[in-house]
């Protein structure tokens, strides 16, 4: 695989967070079309983020990988769900964010 290793990865991230969606919908596994949705979200997930550590560390893809996936569920959460946040779940969704741009920016341990 050439290219970007952010394209697989953000695919990945928005497998995640459908079959995240599934899983709210699945009702603890009782219902089999979104059970089912959420396995084959989950598995493709994983499998491009498999693809993305063949040329970012495991930590800076993780980071990402789940600073995104948080970030974005939680909008899902609201929009989808009617499920809010309070002021410190903001603050804080906001600190793992600003720590993904921390890596992303001035880490050396992903070549810009």
């Amino acid at each position: 695989m050439t290219g970007s290793p952010y394209i697989p990865l953000i695919l990945a991230i928005a497998l995640e967070v459908v079959g995240t969606s599934f899983l709210q919908r699945s009702a603890q596994f009782t219902r089999l079309w979104p059970t089912v949705g959420m396995a084959v979200c989950y598995l493709g997930s994983f499998y491009l983020l498999s693809l993305t550590l063949r040329m970012l560390p495991l930590g800076v893809a993780y980071a990402i990988w789940s600073a995104l996936g948080i970030v974005l569920v939680a909008l899902i959460g609201l929009l989808m769900f009617g499920q809010r946040l309070d002021l410190p779940a903001v603050i804080g969704l906001a600190l793992i964010v600003a720590g993904v741009v921390v890596i992303n920016l001035f880490s050396k341990t992903i070549g810009h």
